[in-house]
Parts: C-alpha cells; sequence; structure tokens
C-alpha cells in the first residue's frame, strides 16, 4: 500500500505517542482535492494539540494511509491500522469507502469517527463504535430538495451513477419531492452529453441534478447543457458538493458558477472558526472548504475524548454520547436518530450556496436549514 508521510506525527515516532490512523482519499480515483482538505484540517488539529502538550504529556500521532476511493482499500489499511494500536480511526470522505471501514472498524472493536462521508447507513446494524460529524445525508438532501421547490422546479432529472450513494440520494430526492408536487426522472450518465440534453428537452426538465463523479463525466454535462439553448432556463444542480473545491472553478470557469450545491458551515464562523479557518487557508494556498474544518473538528472531538476517558479503545468508544465539545462550527454533542446507525452530531449547520456568476470565487448562500 503506498502510504504519504504521517506529516503530523514524523517527530513523534517513539512508543510514548498516542496514535490515530486517518482515512484520506489522496490519488485518484479518490477525491484528491477532498482528501488535501480533509487532511488539513486532520493535521492543523493534531499540531496544535501536541502544541498546546498533547495529551496529558504524550504527543498525538497521525498516521494517514490513503485510500483512493477504494473500499477494499479502506478495509485492508483498517486492520493494518488496528495493529498498529491506534486508539481510534478517523477521517474519510467518500461514503462507500466510510461504510466499508464502519463496518470493518465495529467488527475489530477499534473507535471510528468518520469526518465527511453522509451515507445514512454507514452500518448494516446499530454499533457503539462508530461516530459521525457530517450529517446525514436524508437531512441534508431534503434542505435540498426544499430548495428546488421555493425555486419553483417541479421537473426534476437526475443524471446519476451506479453506486449506493448516488441511488440513496436519488430516493431520498424522490420520497421528499413526490408529496410536494415534484416527478423525479433518473437519465443514465452514460448517454453522451447530447442525448442527455435532448432527453432533458423531451421530459421538459426545469433542473437537473448532477448526482455523478468529477471531474467525469460532471464537467462535460455541464459544458453540454450550458452551451444548449434550449435549456437556457434549466437550474443545473450539484448536491454532492463538487462545486466547492477549485478544481471545479479552474474545470469549468463561468459555466461551473450558478450551480447550487450543499455545504456545512454557519452563516458566519465565530472565534474559533475564524481563527482555524486563517490557519487552513495559510496551510492550503486557498479558502478552505466544510471538508478542512471537519478534519479539524474530528481530531478536537477526540483529543477532548482521550483527555476525558484515556486510550483505552472501549472507553472511547463508551465516551460518544458524553462528547460536548466548541467545534469550528458550532457545539457538538453525539446522540442516537431514528434510521441512523451510528453516533450522529445532530446537526451540524446546512447551507446550499453556489458559486456567484458574477464572480465565480464567491459563493453566495442561497437556502439554510
Amino acid at each position: 500500500m503506498n502510504t504519504p508521510p504521517s506529516p503530523s506525527g514524523a517527530e513523534h515516532t517513539d512508543r510514548s505517542s498516542i496514535r490515530l490512523g486517518a482515512l484520506v482519499p489522496l490519488t485518484r480515483p479518490g477525491w484528491v482535492e477532498a482528501g488535501r482538505h480533509l487532511l488539513a484540517g486532520l493535521d492543523l488539529a493534531v499540531r496544535e494539540v501536541n502544541d498546546a502538550g498533547g495529551i496529558d504529556g504524550r504527543p498525538l500521532e497521525l498516521v494517514v494511509r490513503d485510500t483512493a476511493a477504494d473500499p477494499e482499500r479502506a478495509v485492508a489499511a483498517v486492520d493494518e491500522l488496528a495493529h498498529l494500536g491506534v486508539a481510534a480511526v478517523v477521517g474519510e470522505y467518500h461514503s462507500v469507502v466510510a461504510r466499508a471501514a464502519a463496518a470493518r472498524a465495529d467488527a475489530l472493536g477499534v473507535p471510528f469517527l468518520c469526518s465527511s462521508a453522509v451515507l445514512d447507513a454507514l452500518t448494516e446494524e446499530p454499533t457503539e463504535w462508530v461516530a459521525r460529524l457530517a450529517p446525514a445525508q436524508s437531512h441534508g438532501w431534503r434542505i435540498y430538495a426544499d430548495f428546488v421547490l421555493r425555486a419553483g422546479r417541479r421537473r426534476i432529472a437526475v443524471a446519476t451513477q451506479p453506486s449506493v450513494y448516488w441511488a440513496s440520494g436519488t430516493r431520498i430526492l424522490r420520497d421528499h419531492l413526490a408529496p410536494r408536487g415534484g416527478t423525479v426522472l433518473e437519465l443514465d450518465a452514460t448517454l453522451t452529453p447530447e442525448a442527455l440534453c435532448d432527453a432533458l428537452v423531451d421530459h421538459g426538465a426545469t433542473a437537473l441534478l448532477l448526482l455523478v463523479g468529477h471531474p467525469e463525466p460532471a464537467v462535460p454535462i455541464v459544458r453540454a447543457v450550458r452551451r444548449d439553448r434550449r435549456l437556457a432556463e434549466i437550474l443545473v444542480g450539484a448536491p454532492a458538493g463538487q462545486p466547492e473545491f477549485a478544481e471545479w472553478a479552474a474545470a469549468l470557469g463561468e459555466d461551473g458558477a450558478g450551480i447550487p450545491f450543499l455545504r456545512y458551515l454557519p452563516e458566519r464562523l465565530g472565534p474559533l472558526g475564524e481563527r482555524v479557518g486563517k490557519k487552513l487557508r495559510e496551510r492550503l494556498g486557498e479558502a478552505p472548504s466544510f471538508v478542512a474544518f471537519e478534519g479539524w473538528d474530528t481530531v478536537n472531538v477526540l483529543a477532548a475524548v482521550l483527555r476525558s476517558h484515556g486510550t483505552d479503545r472501549a472507553a472511547v468508544a463508551e465516551s460518544w454520547p458524553r462528547v460536548a465539545v466548541e467545534g469550528t462550527r458550532g457545539p457538538i454533542r453525539f446522540s442516537r436518530t431514528p434510521g441512523i446507525s451510528v453516533w450522529q452530531w445532530t446537526w451540524t449547520p446546512v447551507q446550499v450556496v453556489d458559486r456567484d456568476p458574477a464572480e465565480p470565487d464567491r459563493f453566495r448562500i442561497l437556502h439554510a436549514g
């Protein structure tokens, strides 16, 4: 397994360190930019913990493993990290990968604090070993569906690829929209972009939601729709958040603006969020995404747990319902939520935003839930 160096733990290789395993997509086909932001947040928080004296004088060491969006690779990484004696596993962005990691962590009795993945069914059965910071898909995507309805769009097409995550998203949208007068038409993303445009026209779609990977096939679909005069009035949306990252703007320019997506930030950050955001910007060389804040909050929660309950894995897992930590985006507490099999922060702030067509590097808040 090709593994990048562990930047946070490079100075702390002695046996006194407390190891945290980190799952991050750092190579293709993983969403590398999301992985970079997630790791920046994790690493910054570890460094801050260590600069403040560590955990009872013991430094945290981040042991990073690249999942490359591969569930099998994630499972192997959890096995390896468990063998290395990590106190807990953190991270992961891709929902299908996080689901595989969560199942393995549950089976091995290793605490897993999932940073970014949103799939409701993160584990098949309820587990005490897994907690999550990101909102469940059903919560965020219902807020997104309400935004679409408020925008006056009722005939919704989704361009989708085979995946548990995309299928779950389609089902959430359909179940929420149907009782409110909306319809959802599924279009296979393997259609050529031109054929997909024809299908949108034929069905009179007023919105197209991209439930597909980035950059392929999302970028060519957006380009084709933007250039088709028949679709000048259609709303193009990306609930999964593809336009959040600079890579999107670089690939699409003006065509990538005006495409609403979900992100998990408050309208205004408090003092902690502002301080962390400034440091993340310095590290990344660009504005930090919500994924970077998720990374920082993850380690912040684990550090509080380790200080209060020690490094025993069972003690860490038993602590989830007693967590009360100030995060960059608000107070973090975990609870049991109907339909969610893991300990869940209910809820991080949820926004629907887009890139301003007049200034694509600026985000506009369109709706909040």
